[in-house]
């Protein structure tokens, strides 16, 4: 017979502790190699969830040809960034000229006077009224001469904000790739993502993947949706207003709106625009409109979200905000994902051991 020593082996700690550090080890080290290729990948994945269903709307019309509607939606990203850095340079080069002229003539613009208002501030009022006194002093040259020292500045972030241009139309066109990889193995990518969750958290794991999906699909329909809506009130008030450059100004309202820094960035110098040249009816008229487009976003952005996922709208709210500020755009779509993932493994975890309720014996007081 076995010793019961043989019987019942010890566990061989340091074999585990060594699995332990090699599984972290292959971890640590895959999200290094991949971390140049996260964000691509983050916002791919995204992208996909989010216009899957147009996928396979367009693949139902186009005789189920997989590969045909992922062509369509892949030069629909693609004129997402085309069409922006198109008006953007063509708008740069056309007033090119104009900006030439005005650095040149500030020279002989003579300095004009601080309003009232400022100078009565009551902080900086007597200094900005010091400055400006020793400005107007001088002419337009001496101020031009204390600005020339922080031209090299100017410059060097300039090319600084060129640079990051350059990264940003790189990390597009990796995301585009991915995302053609993913709308054509869709299917496969979805299987393997569930099989993943499931076989970490059972049937809860693959149900929180299915709602983060959800999750994402909804914020991505609220943000779109509601962007568009604040475009074309902007774009209906500078139309009324009669701004000029309306159609630019409505495609930077419509970035802002995007990256969740809001319209009024837009709105409220072309509204101190008009109040100049226009006068007030006109520029009450148009901050009107920029009110209604600065504050929609409060309730319509919640309501939509809330119609693509099943979920609580203060924690849609939470998930919004605190993404947003924690990670910045990107945040908007992880944050609920990640509330959304964790309000169901902890709606399971509860509802796993039902609370018992007490029985008509025990709740019964005995008589003094």
């Amino acid at each position: 017979m076995m010793p019961m020593a043989d019987r019942n082996p010890r566990p061989d700690l340091t074999r585990s502790t060594l699995a332990v550090l090699f599984v972290g080890a292959l971890i640590a080290s895959t999200i290094w190699i991949m971390r140049p290729f996260l964000t691509a990948l983050l916002w791919a994945a995204m992208i996909v969830i989010s216009t899957w269903p147009i996928l396979r709307w367009l693949e139902a019309k186009l005789w189920g040809k997989r590969g045909l509607a992922t062509t369509c939606l892949i030069i629909v990203l693609l004129l997402v960034l085309v069409i922006p850095l198109s008006l953007s340079v063509g708008a740069l080069v056309e007033n090119m000229g104009k900006v030439v002229v005005w650095v040149h003539s500030l020279k002989e613009t003579p300095v004009p006077p601080l309003p009232h208002w400022l100078t009565s501030l009551p902080v900086v009022g007597a200094k900005a009224s010091a400055f400006w006194e020793h400005a107007t002093a001088e002419g337009p040259g001496g101020v031009l001469t204390q600005i020339m020292p922080y031209t090299d500045r100017i410059l060097a972030w300039f090319g600084r904000t060129l640079g990051g241009i350059g990264t940003m139309v790189l990390q597009f066109l990796l995301t585009v790739v991915i995302c053609a990889v993913l709308y054509t193995n869709g299917e496969t990518a979805a299987r393997g993502v569930r099989s993943f969750a499931h076989r970490l958290a059972g049937s809860s794991g693959e149900k929180a993947a299915i709602l983060a999906a959800a999750s994402i699909r909804g914020v991505a329909m609220g943000v779109l949706v509601t962007a568009i809506a604040q475009t074309c009130i902007s774009g209906a008030g500078l139309i009324i207003a009669s701004v000029p450059a309306t159609p630019l100004l409505a495609a930077a309202v419509l970035v802002f709106c995007l990256a969740q820094l809001g319209p009024l960035l837009v709105m409220i110098p072309a509204v101190i625009w008009v109040y100049y040249t226009r006068g007030p009816v006109w520029a009450g008229v148009l901050l009107v409109f920029a009110l209604v487009a600065g504050t929609i976003d409060n309730f319509l952005r919640p309501i939509l979200i809330r119609k693509g996922a099943d979920l609580p709208i203060l924690l849609i709210l939470v998930g919004v905000i605190g993404g947003m500020i924690g990670l910045g755009v990107m945040g908007i779509f992880i944050g609920p994902v990640i509330l959304a993932v964790s309000y169901v493994l902890m709606q399971d975890w509860i509802a796993s051991e039902p609370v018992k309720e007490p029985s008509a014996a025990s709740v019964a007081q005995p008589q003094a």
